[in-house]
């Protein structure tokens, strides 16, 4: 079997293991070691990204229900939104933005400063009443089909986006995570369909790697069990500094790499 199968699997694992306790499906760090190491072509790389969604959402979902995690409408709220912004962003992806340079500077863009704003307001939080970290209907509407049309352009479901910006707000990660895990694995699904079809009407390579997203997606579901598992163990502040730090380090990696 080919090396990268294994390679795939083993860092669907590692991933989904330490993202999965803030509600970060691991797709969000796994697209760099697909492009620079496994050499998955773009745009197929993204929806590659959209099929280990699939295959390891569950594994985390399946914890986080166990525990009552999913019970309220934020997760139903976040589903609705971001489906349609998943399937906008695919066709940005495919006919607007097909080159690596563009992409790579967009995510740095969204991903550099939330995770830095995140890290500021976890070291030194602002006094704000409980009922002000819930964003307003039409509010979380809007950034609900923001983040879905970005994360369908960068084949992540949303939940790297959604949880950060949420988490700043002074949402408790525990209510988070469940609720961006659920929409990134709907609007996955969603997203990779709409790729499959896509790759019908475009010359270059949009379809996935089949067995490399179903080998990482393997990983990530026993990775994601283990990481839901493990969130009621780790306090909140240490899990909110991890959020920001895996954001801004990857936004600012991006940035590096376009500007090289």
């Amino acid at each position: 079997m080919d090396w990268t199968i294994w390679a795939g699997f083993a860092a669907g694992l590692l991933i989904s293991t330490v993202t999965a306790p803030v509600g970060v499906s691991g797709a969000v760090f796994l697209l760099p070691v697909q492009l620079s190491i496994l050499g998955v072509p773009s745009p197929a790389v993204t929806p590659t990204n959209l099929l280990f969604n699939v295959v390891a959402g569950p594994g985390a979902l399946w914890r986080y229900r166990r525990n009552g995690a999913l019970r309220g409408s934020l997760a139903r709220r976040l589903v609705a939104w971001t489906l349609p912004g998943v399937i906008a962003g695919a066709a940005i992806r495919v006919f607007a933005l097909p080159g690596p340079d563009a992409f790579r500077l967009l995510v740095s863009a969204f991903l550099l400063p939330l995770g830095t704003w995140l890290c500021l307001r976890t070291l030194r939080p602002a006094r704000t009443r409980p009922e002000a970290a819930v964003p307003s209907i039409p509010a979380l509407a809007a950034l609900a089909l923001t983040v879905g049309m970005v994360g369908g352009i960068y084949g992540i479901g949303g939940g790297s986006l959604l949880g950060p910006v949420l988490a700043a707000r002074g949402m408790p990660l525990a209510r988070i995570a469940p609720a961006t895990l659920a929409a990134t694995f709907t609007t996955s699904i969603a997203g990779a369909a709409t790729y499959t079809v896509l790759a019908l009407a475009s010359p270059g390579p949009v379809a996935p790697d089949w067995w490399l997203g179903v080998a990482s997606g393997a990983g990530g579901l026993i990775g994601g069990y283990l990481g839901a598992r493990l969130q009621p163990l780790l306090p909140e502040t240490a899990l909110r500094l991890l959020l920001g730090t895996l954001a801004a380090a990857l936004g600012a990696m991006y940035t590096v790499q376009s500007l090289a």
